[in-house]
Order: structure tokens, then C-alpha cells, then sequence
């Protein structure tokens, strides 16, 4: 009897052995699409394993035409910087990546994508109404377009992400509004505007700051100048101004490298405890003049955040694949994404501010 169980016993252990081993054997099996430890740090292996685990894409090679305006700022520069390291990270992508200065540059760079026979276009327009035109011929070669920041004047573009530029100018004029309460007692003083390029982008920020602003009848937009969303610019239009208008109590900067110029100037003028900015565009030197309290006070920037590229490419990768956005049920990419724009002010600017960001 002894002899009898102690084999039935070897022969369940041997089989309870061989059951862990086939586990073992089918997990790894199951596991070899998922990245091991680490591995997601390395962004052209993390999707390698994800083109080839979904199995939509077949290996099928796609060509990417990637047009933006030259990296003559920061937000631009950490844009660009953006857009070719998503495109990187796709093994089935090959993409064409040109910049421009001016409009008829860009539409000529557009054009020769179209010519190269791209499957799809990654675009942000210099000037909105400028680049329409190539937008169409995009439309009409069948070509999926995904236009970043500023939109076209035309619904022939596949999708658009943005931020929520309406929201900017809105925001900002609440916390003018506030500002000017609490210093003044009311809401009543003299403001400045310095605005963008001709486009979506600064007649929706232009919008939304006004149409909040119209409610308070004592305050007063005394000046409005481009600065064409570069600091060199915005440096010259506040230094315009401010020799012009002797009494200013805050500026609405549409962007924060236009507010670094605006800064400058106003320093140079000796007139840095006089008015308070409000801007946009989330940038790091902004955040630094906040953590520090310097002068001229920047009360908030909102978030515009240049990773917008990264995100427009990889939804053009998607759009080829045929494929829809992760936890949505429908298959296919929204034609508009609009993201939020997130107060930063002195008060929370620990929370945003990142030594080693791009932007």
C-alpha cells in the first residue's frame, strides 16, 4: 500500500509540475506584444511591439508630410522638436518634415508633398487664410489632412487639434477683471493688448478677452498692436504704446514669449510697478518670473501646450491605420480636439513648472 501511494503521490507532483511549466510557457507566449521592464523608455521599441501587436497595420509603410511655421521661438521650437519625435517612434512611418517663414513658402512645400504623393499631412498654417487654398489642393489629391493650433477657413481637413483659444482670452479677462477689483476697489483701468500672426488663433483669443471684458464698462482697451507671436516683436509694439499712453494698468499678452519681449519693455521703461500681465502658452521662463516674483507681475498664463505636434502625429498614424482613439468605442479619429486651458498662476505654478522642459 505504501508503495502504491508514494508512486500515485510522484506522479501528481510530476504532473502539477508539468501543468506550471505549460503556464509558464503560455504566459510568455501571451506576453511577447507587451513591453518588458523598462522598455517603454525606448520609444522606437515600445513601437515596434505596438504596430505589430495590434495587427492592423499589416506592415504596411506609410509616407508623413509634416509642414509648420520656422522654430523662430520657444513654443515653435519645442513644437517642431514634438512633431519629429512621434514620427520617430513609428517603424512604418517615413516622414518629410519642412519648415517656412512665410505662407507662399509653406504652400510651396505643401505642394511638393502632395507631388511626392504623401498618404497623409500634418500641418500647422502660417496665416490661416493664407494656407486655405493648399489646403483644398490637400483635400482634392484625397490626402488625409490634420491641421495643429490654427485652423483653416474651410471644413476640408480631416481633423484639428488645438487649444482652446476662445477660452484663452476669456480667461485671461476673468482674472484681469479680479486683479483690477482687488487693486482697485472696482473694476475699472486702462488695458493694453498685444496680439498674434493673422489667424483662428489670435481672432478667437482677441474674442474671447473682449467679449468678457464688454461687460465691465470701466475698463478700457486703449491700444491693441501685434506682436506676431515672437518677444522682438511684442518688445517693439509695448514700447510703442507705452511711450504713447502714459496711464496703463495691465496688458493681455496673447502669448508668453510675446510676454518676455513685453517684460523687457516695460522694465526698460521704469514702469514695471505700475501694470500687471495676464498671458498664455504655459512657458517655463514665465513660470520662473512667478515662482520669483518679479516685476512686472504675471498673474496667469494658461496652458497651450506645444506637445499639440506630437499628439497631431501620431493621430495622422492612427487615421492611416484606420484606427480610433484608445478607450473610445467608435473606430475612427474626431474631426475636432480642443484641449483645455489650465490657469497657472502664482499660487499653483509649483504644480506646472519643470526645470528640464522643452518649452
Amino acid at each position: 500500500m505504501w508503495k502504491v501511494k508514494k508512486n500515485r503521490t510522484w506522479t501528481l507532483g510530476f504532473a502539477v509540475i508539468v501543468w506550471v511549466l505549460m503556464l509558464m510557457l503560455s504566459a510568455c507566449e501571451s506576453g511577447q506584444d507587451a513591453p518588458a521592464s523598462g522598455q517603454a523608455e525606448t520609444p522606437k521599441a515600445a513601437n515596434t511591439t505596438q504596430a505589430q501587436g495590434a495587427g492592423e497595420s499589416n506592415g504596411k509603410k506609410y509616407k508623413l508630410g509634416i509642414s509648420v511655421p520656422s522654430a523662430d521661438h520657444g513654443w515653435m521650437g519645442a513644437l517642431v522638436a514634438n512633431a519629429k519625435t512621434e514620427a520617430e517612434k513609428h517603424p512604418n512611418i517615413e516622414y518629410f518634415l519642412y519648415t517656412a517663414k512665410d505662407p507662399a513658402k509653406q504652400t510651396s512645400d505643401i505642394e511638393d508633398l502632395i507631388t511626392k504623393k504623401v498618404d497623409a499631412i500634418v500641418m500647422l498654417p502660417i496665416e490661416s487664410a493664407a494656407l486655405t487654398p493648399v489646403a483644398e489642393k490637400i483635400a482634392n489629391a484625397n490626402i488625409p489632412l490634420v491641421v495643429i493650433d490654427r485652423a483653416i477657413n474651410s471644413e476640408n481637413y480631416r481633423t484639428y487639434i488645438g487649444g482652446d483659444n476662445y477660452g484663452i482670452g476669456h480667461g485671461d479677462a476673468v482674472y484681469l477683471v479680479e486683479k483690477l477689483k482687488k487693486t482697485k476697489g472696482k473694476a475699472e483701468g486702462k488695458v493694453i493688448e498685444i496680439s498674434g500672426v493673422p489667424s483662428t488663433v489670435t481672432d478667437l483669443r482677441s474674442k474671447g478677452f473682449r467679449d468678457y471684458i464688454k461687460n465691465y464698462p470701466g475698463i478700457q482697451i486703449i491700444a491693441s498692436q501685434p506682436g506676431d507671436f515672437t518677444r522682438e516683436k511684442a518688445l517693439k509694439a509695448t514700447e510703442n504704446i507705452l511711450q504713447a499712453n502714459k496711464e496703463i494698468d495691465a496688458v493681455y499678452s496673447q502669448d508668453d514669449d510675446m510676454t518676455v519681449g513685453i517684460v523687457q519693455a516695460i522694465r526698460d521703461a521704469g514702469r514695471q510697478d505700475q501694470m500687471f500681465i495676464v498671458s498664455s502658452g504655459g512657458m517655463k521662463e514665465i513660470y520662473q518670473m512667478m515662482k520669483e516674483k518679479q516685476k512686472p507681475e504675471v498673474i496667469v498664463s494658461l496652458t497651450y501646450s506645444p506637445t499639440m505636434s506630437g499628439t497631431a502625429v501620431n493621430l495622422a498614424t492612427k487615421i492611416l491605420e484606420g484606427k480610433g482613439l484608445d478607450g473610445f468605442w467608435e473606430k475612427s479619429v474626431p474631426h475636432n480636439i480642443v484641449l483645455e486651458a489650465t490657469p497657472v498662476t502664482p499660487e499653483n505654478v509649483d504644480q506646472f513648472y519643470k526645470a528640464d522642459s522643452k518649452y
